[in-house]
């Protein structure tokens, strides 16, 4: 019967862990309220009520302050200390709290302690729902932050919580997952208890071999403890529970054994009292059993006065059933009868299922006067009590269903949310991509175009020097005809005049004065043909030096063979070409090309009018056409119009596109002169 097992104190397991490590806090010049009273409560020359008191003061500091790591950490320590002060109200208080701050902080650390603080003070409370429920919620934490030494602790937890409800399969599968962690952390009490715990289901199960096979290794775990204080404490504690295995075997001289060997340790007497309690009122028990009836009763009444005094319900009703039984061996009914019926009004007021389905059967077997009725009582019980360990466990794999279904959709609904935001980066980074690549083919188009423009500025500039070419071969054929002339004939026929004069010259006759003035008059056709060829020269001169104009010329009049317009060109003369820059005149050629080249393409004109004139420091470009026109204001620019405009920016000048459906299309430029450096050349 589990009310005869000692049930160990394993309080120590619920913290006894290596706190994670957490994010480092800026240290403070000066320590504030808090932290001052906690150091405080940490002097251990200070009295438990002091030391108590300023524990209380230190929380209350806390309450007061901001939400941040520093406190939760302090928090946190701070709710251990009320848990191992026994302090439940402080403890709930405290717990509840750091819940609280952990949560609206997502400290997910933090957050597990809470889990673990809320789940032992359920537990404490004998809420094993509640607490199996926050030993889940942690557990998930602790796996999911790969914390094994934490993790390993919640699941020896919820292990103690699944043997105390008779949930003894799935305490052995908590424990034994939490054993192969505690292997590898190499702290021995860790292992121990694990170990003991595992032989403690073991016995519940009556697989005894078993159990004595964990038992074993929990002492030898202890040879390895640093302290020798634990040691000896941990081999009695772990003495009682084989004790007890035996009592459940019902080999009860090897279970006297084993309490005989526990209680040497003469330090449980004021240490641990329910331990030492348990161990000689078990000692008793077995005793019993193998007929050694020797001092039996004293020892079943001391340990239902330590019981008494400690008011630990369930320990009493065990003292008064095997007082029962003692009496009962005694042949002592009516002493039989007054125990068992102390142990069923205990466990009635305790309202413990167990309790009162123990003390039924123990009433059944003494009282055989009503024995019928408390057997008819014992049935029901035991069947409702069966029903509710079985909705327990029920219960408990519902809450561990419902938990792991909670965190999957959790996860669920994190991997949605994460792709989504891939989703999203993705999109974004496509969307950046392909903008890039627009742009940077927008640029390759304007570089390609810029090469185009380049290559075609050096095209023209070459045509124009190769112009100036044939001009200056033009120009020296010229001078070698005029050099020519002027020496066959001007010189030739001054020559034969010079030889007249000679000879009339000493002659004053009549004959020689009309020779004299036929030489005169031939005088004066030489002057005049002379000055023609002066004046022919200087014509030459003002449009041979100009290769635009050629270059122009050249233009138009290849316009004039290729299309059927016509054309009309006006060249003001007092345009001084050679003082306007290249680039100029190079951009002027262009848009006169490309306006000729939209007039034949697009406009079907019959006339074209082309003229260049000077008006005080500008030229002025004017081109016009008799053809369809278009609407101006509507209509898209084209490349070849954008062209033009751009052209018309880089000489500083302003374009004027005026155009009508029907009425042709006339486009005015406007640029200034300014006059560039010039050599100086002579004539």
């Amino acid at each position: 019967m589990k009310i005869k097992h000692i049930f160990i104190s394993l309080t120590f397991f619920f913290f006894a862990c290596s706190k994670s490590k957490k994010e480092n806090v800026t240290s403070k010049n000066n320590l504030d309220s808090t932290s001052y009273y906690f150091k405080l409560y940490k002097n251990e020359d200070l009295s438990s009520f002091e030391k108590q008191k300023k524990l209380n003061q230190s929380f209350e500091f806390l309450k007061k302050g901001k939400n941040n790591l520093a406190k939760r950490k302090l928090l946190s320590d701070i709710t251990i200390e009320f848990f191992k002060n026994n302090d439940i109200e402080k403890f709930n208080e405290s717990s509840n709290l750091l819940y609280n701050l952990s949560f609206s902080a997502k400290d997910t650390i933090n957050l597990g302690m809470a889990y673990r603080t809320r789940a032992n003070y359920y537990y404490k409370k004998q809420n094993l729902d509640s607490s199996f429920y926050y030993y889940l919620k942690a557990e998930k934490i602790y796996n999911k932050l790969k914390d094994k030494p934490n993790y390993a602790n919640i699941l020896m937890n919820k292990g103690i919580i699944q043997y105390s409800i008779g949930d003894y399969l799935g305490a052995e599968l908590s424990l034994n997952k939490a054993h192969s962690i505690f292997k590898e952390t190499e702290i021995y009490s860790k292992i121990y208890g694990s170990l003991d715990q595992l032989g403690l289901v073991a016995t519940e199960l009556k697989e005894y071999e078993k159990g004595i096979f964990y038992f074993n290794k929990a002492l030898e775990a202890l040879e390895d403890l640093p302290e020798l204080e634990d040691r000896v404490y941990y081999k009695t504690v772990c003495n009682n529970n084989i004790g007890y295995l035996y009592l459940k075997s019902e080999e009860y001289e090897k279970g006297a054994y084993y309490f005989e060997e526990a209680l040497k340790n003469k330090l449980i007497i004021n240490d641990d009292k329910l331990l030492y309690s348990n161990l000689i009122d078990n000692l008793a028990y077995c005793k019993l059993h193998f007929n050694n009836s020797k001092d039996l009763s004293k020892l079943f009444f001391e340990a239902l006065e330590i019981r008494k005094r400690l008011k630990n319900i369930t320990a009493i009703v065990g003292s008064y059933i095997h007082l029962s039984e003692y009496f009962y061996k005694q042949r002592d009914s009516d002493e039989a009868i007054k125990y068992a019926l102390l142990a069923l009004k205990e466990a009635k007021e305790s309202k413990v299922p167990l309790n009162i389905v123990l003390a039924l059967k123990q009433s059944s077997l003494v009282d055989k006067t009503k024995s019928f009725k408390y057997t008819e009582e014992y049935i029901r019980k035991n069947d409702s009590l069966q029903v509710a360990e079985r909705n327990s466990r029920d219960r408990f794999a519902r809450i561990q269903f419902e938990t792991d279904e909670i965190i999957q959709e959790k996860d669920q609904l994190e991997d949605k949310n994460r792709n989504l935001l891939y989703i999203f980066f993705g999109s974004v980074g496509l969307f950046g991509f392909l903008y890039y690549i627009r742009t940077q083919r927008s640029k390759s188009r304007e570089l390609i175009y810029k090469q185009a423009q380049q290559r075609a500025n050096e095209e023209i500039f070459n045509l124009m020097m190769s112009q100036q070419a044939i001009i200056d071969e033009s120009r020296t054929k010229e001078k070698q005809k005029l050099a020519r002339d002027l020496h066959d004939g001007v010189l030739g026929r001054m020559f034969g005049i010079r030889l007249s004069l000679d000879s009339v010259n000493r002659k004053n006759d009549e004959v020689s004065l009309l020779k004299r003035l036929q030489v005169v008059n031939e005088l004066k056709i030489i002057e005049q043909d002379i000055r023609e060829i002066s004046h022919d020269l200087n014509r030459e001169k003002q449009v041979l030096i100009n290769n635009f104009v050629s270059i122009v010329n050249n233009l138009i009049e290849e316009q004039k063979e290729k299309h059927e317009a016509k054309v009309s060109f006006f060249l003001d003369t007092s345009i001084h070409w050679d003082k306007i820059a290249s680039a100029v005149k190079i951009n002027l050629y262009r848009i006169l090309q490309e306006s000729l080249q939209n007039i034949n393409k697009y406009a079907i004109a019959n006339n074209i009018n082309i003229g260049f004139v000077k008006n005080e420091d500008t030229v002025i470009f004017k081109i016009s056409d008799d053809g369809i026109g278009f609407d101006a204001n509507k209509k898209t620019k084209g490349i070849g119009t954008q062209n033009m405009v751009s052209r018309t920016k880089e000489c500083k000048g302003i374009i004027d596109i005026h155009s009508q459906v029907g009425e042709g299309t006339t486009i005015t430029i406007t640029i200034p002169i300014e006059n560039k450096p010039q050599n100086n050349i002579s004539n």
